[in-house]
């Protein structure tokens, strides 16, 4: 068998016949700037071959339901073995996901509950949120009731003729508003606040028989007596909403409150599963837990027959508090978790398999991780490769890279200039080697001595949301603060206050931008419809005819400028298209030109080159945002489903940058970012702070603590022991302040 796996001539994306040979059975780290080729060579190339490879085992009834790929560009690929990938893509936030669920430790919880609790509300899916025999019958098994806001919808302290009905739809005046102020069992004229209980009850659900008479353009008439409440929930919480127009919703999402379920409290079981216990806890209270304090409760159970069951929760859940998120809770819910806990939590499941010589692909896991916390990640990592499988690793953290039996530096650059390998071997090497990698591995982290003066303060006054400790902290006004501490200490919670207090606030956060083959950075910064109007006005043909989502798109391909075959159960097929030769459009719109350039041509720009072009001003605006976050190497018509994790971040933070005198809320921008690229967001981050912004960053990264003008940061720890704001100041006083998690290891970044 060999040792190694090898690539030869792998050209997809920008890729240049690239040859590698990779160890077996070490930690390797894929390193270069964004949009160098990290990801083509690992997850379009080896990972994707790997899997090919594999599905071609099963039968072809099995691969006819499988995913399909692709062959990768490459002349050859040799000595794989099964690959299992652990990407960025953020996991699933639907209501009914939780932590227990996503990690199977909930099943186990609930197999535990059957046969062991008192009294048994039967079988496990009688404790499943998600099954009808066992979800709370009120909110289908949720945890929260949607229902009308009676403080919004009535004004008490008027009567019905002078408009206590404040919806819309049933004011006075309307015909439907004439059935509570033509009642005769109600009078018009006097305040809601004054009626008696009947009367009430009366307005909100009427009585069997009661008529009305309701006047219109086409007569009067007599109908049903129809209550308020009745009336409101037929109409808008009966029915489908994705059915109405988006004002309609929007106007309805204003009169409705959003609560915890009065018939579950928010456990989300009906009444009973909620009534079995084991040793006096029900199911409920043990979600709630912490997953460091729920060990020590299971470890408590020796009943011979639920020791087993006991056992498998707890070995799943050490492995969560592993790696370092004891302080979750079963029933927390995976739309609220960072990215950074979304993916360790991808890789539970793979700490308890006893399989060997796989390959372990992993996308930049130190995402959204405190320092403190790579260093758990990293033991993570060495733990897989010690068990003999091969560790692929596309990572910018400096101690990731300081791990790595083998480096792989890609680049010189990103783009067109990108996709060769310019280093290979050991991380001391790498520092050595005066690759752009290597000379910013071999520099120390500086803090900002001369800070900026603060010109006001915005406040958040008594946070309690989540792990919060009644935090009352001020964010200065027009300077750059940086809000850090370690994983589940509070800080985006803190940031969400901050935006809730301030719904001004421009936010960019973690989100995923809407991608698929036909959008590009230029349709996502909005500069195609001035483009294509330029074009119609500069030949006299129609805008239409410019889009290759529209009239102009090659018939061939419809404007994909491919051809995609699916063969069923065998590999799909790519071809680029014969007709347009991949420029998705007609042959008579090619030929319409501005300045000697087809709409082809211009989609074939890199955004540096379209700047030099185009004299428009809002379009430049735009491109110059793209040069500000460092993406002028980016074709305008490059599909956005190509870009890396950190473009998307930065292609997001493009189009939010052309206000001023704004509050500016970001959460983690260094996400997938070099670190010379860093380098740019500070720079990027000091012109909007100049410019007039205040500017608030969620952020890990110790180089952006430390060019901060002002610091808050949370802690001491994580989950219950965290949500306190252990300091407030300059990066420089930060240094001095002991017990601080970021103090720690900041003092460390500096000295090194």
């Amino acid at each position: 068998m060999s040792d190694f796996i090898t690539i030869t001539g792998a050209r997809e994306n920008n890729l240049k016949d690239v040859t590698l040979r990779i160890p077996k059975g070490r930690l390797t780290v894929f390193t270069g700037v964004s949009g160098s080729g990290k990801s083509s060579v690992v997850f379009d190339t080896i990972a994707v071959e790997s899997q090919r490879q594999l599905n071609e085992t099963f039968t072809w009834f099995v691969r006819n339901r499988l995913p399909k790929y692709e062959r990768p560009h490459a002349e050859t690929l040799e000595d794989l073995s099964p690959a299992i990938v652990v990407d960025q893509r953020p996991i699933g936030g639907h209501s009914r996901s939780t932590v227990g669920t996503m990690t199977d430790v909930y099943s186990v919880i609930r197999v535990l509950f059957s046969r062991h609790g008192t009294p048994s509300a039967g079988p496990a899916t009688a404790y499943s949120f998600n099954d009808p025999s066992g979800m709370c019958p009120q909110c289908d098994g949720l945890g929260r009731a949607v229902g009308p806001d009676w403080d919004r919808i009535l004004d008490e302290e008027r009567s019905l003729a002078d408009g206590a009905v404040r919806f819309p739809p049933f004011t006075a005046g309307t015909w439907q508003g004439q059935t509570y102020t033509n009642s005769d069992e109600l009078d018009p004229h006097k305040p809601v606040r004054r009626f008696t209980a009947a009367e009430r009850e009366f307005l909100l659900r009427g009585r069997p028989g009661s008529k009305v008479t309701i006047s219109g353009s086409g007569g009067t008439w007599i109908t049903d007596y129809e209550g308020l409440a009745d009336r409101f929930e037929r109409l808008y919480l009966k029915r489908d909403l994705s059915s109405m127009s988006q004002k309609t919703r929007d106007l309805i999402g204003q009169f409705m409150v959003d609560g915890v379920c009065p018939a579950c409290r928010g456990a989300r079981l009906n009444a009973a599963a909620l009534a079995t216990r084991i040793n006096g806890r029900t199911i409920a209270d043990c979600t709630r837990m912490q997953v460091s304090d729920l060990i020590t409760v299971l470890k408590e159970i020796d009943d011979p027959v639920a020791r087993p069951i006991a056992g498998a929760a707890v070995a799943a859940l050490e492995r969560i508090d592993a790696i370092g998120l004891g302080y979750l809770s079963l029933d927390r819910e995976t739309a609220t978790l960072s990215g950074g806990e979304g993916q360790r939590l991808k890789t539970v499941r793979h700490l308890g398999s006893s399989l060997t010589g796989m390959t372990y692909i992993f996308d930049e896991p130190s995402v959204g991780l405190h320092p403190r916390d790579v260093g758990r990640l990293g033991d993570l990592l060495l733990r897989l490769r010690d068990k003999g499988n091969t560790v692929l690793v596309v990572e910018h953290d400096r101690d990731v890279i300081a791990l790595a039996d083998h480096v792989v530096d890609m680049g010189p650059r990103a783009g067109a200039d990108g996709g060769r390998v310019v280093f290979e071997g050991t991380p001391d090497s790498l520092a050595a080697s005066g690759t752009l990698t290597g000379r910013c591995l071999g520099r120390r982290t500086a803090v900002k001595e001369t800070v900026r003066e603060a010109t006001g303060g915005l406040w958040v006054k008594g946070a309690d949301r989540h792990n919060l400790r009644d935090v009352t902290v001020e964010f200065p006004t027009g300077v750059l603060t940086v809000v850090t501490g370690v994983a589940g200490s509070g800080k985006s919670t803190l940031a969400a206050e901050l935006t809730r207090a301030h719904p001004e606030a421009v936010v960019v956060d973690q989100s995923s931008i809407g991608i698929s083959g036909r959008s590009t950075p230029a349709t996502y910064v909005g500069i195609m419809d001035t483009v294509r109007k330029i074009f119609a006005r500069e030949t006299g043909a129609e805008a239409g005819l410019f889009s290759f989502n529209s009239s102009g798109a090659c018939p061939t391909c419809e404007g994909r400028g491919i051809i995609s075959t699916d063969l069923a159960f065998m590999d799909p097929v790519t071809m680029t298209c014969h007709d347009c030769e991949g420029r998705r459009f007609k042959d008579e719109v090619l030929h319409l030109t501005v300045d000697g350039r087809s709409i082809a041509d211009v989609l074939e720009m890199t955004a540096g080159q379209a700047l030099d072009f185009f004299d428009d001003t809002g379009v430049r605006r735009r491109l110059r945002a793209l040069r500000d976050v460092g993406l002028t190497y980016l074709t305008l018509g490059q599909p956005l489903s190509t870009l890396s994790g950190g473009e998307r971040q930065r292609i997001k933070l493009a189009t939010r940058l052309h206000l001023t005198e704004v509050l500016y809320v970001l959460d983690e921008p260094t996400t997938g970012l070099h670190l010379s690229d860093v380098d740019a967001l500070l720079a990027l981050l000091d012109r909007l702070v100049d410019a007039g912004n205040t500017v608030v960053v969620v952020e890990h990264h110790l180089d952006v603590v430390a060019h901060a003008d002002w610091v808050v940061d949370l802690g001491p720890d994580g989950g219950r022991d965290g949500g306190e704001v252990i300091f407030t100041g300059t990066p420089r006083r930060l240094l001095d302040v002991p017990g601080s998690f970021t103090a720690e290891h900041l003092r460390r970044a500096t000295a090194w």
